[in-house]
């Protein structure tokens, strides 16, 4: 395969810059075009976030004196055929569209197009088929290029273990609890002041989402677009904790008909999909059985932060069952999760 030609929209901010570490010789993908804000457009990447650069490792050198463009000019990305969205939603409205019309495969970080209903939200292990929405898609909008979406960072650390129960044994109802890192905060975030020692039972648009894009990647694909599933129903607590990465969520389910034993739910868990792709786990959903895990410290950072991390399974007094799950937000549930999707699409021949 030729190396495909790709750009990074956003790419001084937090995403942008993991979406740079994982693409660091990646054997799909050759980054080509970087663009950000007016503020940071003409100078060198590396001179653009030398005061906001986040992440351990220093700049890649292959990517450190590419000259950063101007998000606005879509005509600057004629050599790509991708671009990584890591936009703030209210710029990602208005400027992703260009970038499909002009015949670009649009990966978005963004929630600005995930309730659209020809615009796939993917987490690939669970609804890769919905990508068949994207000629319909096309046809509406009258884009040669197209925008998929992933989901909201914290629905990555549960929705896979619930997904592979649901499959079998259908879920009415879901309560879950969520313990989100700053990092989904972007940067700078919450100031020390606001978060050290503290924890924050509110984040702006987090419960609202973590309700209703389950709903949709759980859904059907219709004539007319993606429609939701009826179940389960979905009551979300979303809450900021001092931890710098790593979501973690306490989920109790109840069922519709029968209630599956621990047994048959970790026979359930056991049936994950594996996807032969660059970024992939090669175990996607790690199943702890010792009673402290899992734990942000101990497991965020496995298969370089793309695995989902589930444990504590035990039966619930008020629901069915409960259980926690865990995610990396910056990897898995951002950049990671990102390109993962590119590569699906580079692998099944949607990238042309």
């Amino acid at each position: 395969m030729n190396r495909i030609k790709v750009g990074i929209l956003g790419a001084t901010g937090m995403a942008g810059q993991r979406y740079l570490e994982l693409l660091n010789d990646h054997p799909y993908f050759d980054v080509c075009y970087l663009a950000a804000s007016p503020r940071s457009a003409g100078k060198k990447y590396k001179e653009a976030v030398s005061s906001r650069w986040i992440l351990n490792r220093s700049v890649a050198e292959e990517f450190a004196n590419i000259t950063v463009k101007n998000v606005d000019q879509v005509k600057e990305a004629a050599d790509c055929k991708l671009v990584f969205s890591a936009l703030d939603s209210s710029i990602a409205k208005e400027v992703e569209p260009k970038y499909a019309a002009a015949g670009k495969v649009v990966i978005s970080n963004a929630s600005a197009f995930r309730n659209e209903p020809d615009v796939p939200v993917v987490i690939p292990e669970i609804n890769s088929h919905h990508l068949q929405i994207i000629e319909r898609q096309k046809a509406n909008r009258g884009w040669s290029g197209f925008i998929v979406t992933k989901p909201n960072c914290s629905i990555q650390s549960y929705l896979l273990p619930t997904y592979l129960l649901h499959r079998k044994f259908p879920v009415a109802e879901m309560v879950v609890q969520t313990m989100q890192a700053i990092s989904g905060a972007g940067y700078p975030g919450l100031s020390a002041i606001q978060i050290m020692g503290n924890v924050v039972p509110y984040i702006d648009g987090e419960e609202h989402k973590s309700e209703q894009e389950p709903l949709k990647i759980l859904g059907s694909v219709e004539t007319d677009g993606i429609k939701n599933s009826q179940f389960p129903r979905i009551s979300a607590h979303c809450n900021r904790v001092p931890t710098i990465d790593g979501h973690m969520a306490c989920v109790s389910l109840s069922f519709q008909g029968e209630v599956p034993t621990i047994p048959q739910i970790l026979d359930c868990w056991q049936e994950v999909p594996s996807l032969d792709l660059p970024l992939a786990p090669k175990k996607p959903l790690v199943i702890h059985t010792d009673s402290n895990r899992p734990q942000v410290l101990l497991d965020r950072e496995d298969q370089s932060g793309m695995a989902v991390h589930v444990g504590r399974l035990r039966s619930c007094p008020v629901h069915h069952i409960r259980f926690v799950g865990l995610s990396h937000n910056t990897l898995r549930g951002a950049a990671g999760g990102g390109l993962l999707i590119a590569e699906l699409l580079a692998k099944t021949n949607l990238i042309t």
